[in-house]
């Protein structure tokens, strides 16, 4: 698995793993994350992700030259969870392809975060996720090593905010 910098030109790309999510979670039932409707329909999203590409670090994990998974990260939070008095790396977006379901791509992102924030002397990786359901999202979190921190909600959608310490030195 290679991972590389991603750019405003891996929009596409990231709408494609979107959509291939929202199917993927509509077919189990769990609906509640994303909804029923694809990310590249909603011209809201797509400029959210397009934001997200210009404002934040996008990483691509490739397994055999394809895109495998994406991960942004920003040494701020999005605006619906609460700065904090120290520095972090913060997750703003986590997506995998499920073609490639169970070839660690999501671990070797967090992996990556893990790293790029040692690498900046940062201690601090936050993260946030959809908090209802079943909480398989917030358990493979917590597989990952990260902690749950609080409980919120933007609007309806539940979320949970969670953390880790990565050993920085200060």
């Amino acid at each position: 698995m290679e991972i590389r910098r991603g750019c405003t030109e891996d929009v596409p790309m990231i709408l494609a793993m979107l959509d291939g999510a929202v199917a993927w979670l509509v077919a189990n039932g769990r609906a509640g994350q994303w909804g029923t409707e694809p990310w590249s329909s909603s011209p809201q999203r797509v400029e959210r992700i397009t934001g997200i590409t210009r404002s934040d670090e996008i990483w691509v994990a490739e397994v055999g030259g394809r895109s495998a998974g994406i991960m942004a990260v920003s040494p701020e939070p999005p605006y619906y969870v609460d700065a904090i008095d120290e520095p972090e790396l913060y997750i703003t977006l986590l997506v995998t392809d499920r073609a490639f379901t169970g070839y660690g791509v999501g671990g070797a992102l967090i992996g990556k975060a893990r790293d790029e924030a040692r690498g900046r002397g940062v201690d601090l990786v936050r993260v946030d996720c959809y908090g209802g359901g079943d909480g398989r999202l917030v358990e493979y979190y917590r597989r990952n090593g990260f902690e749950p921190v609080l409980e919120f909600t933007v609007g309806e959608w539940p979320g949970r905010l969670l953390s880790q310490r990565v050993g920085a030195a200060p």
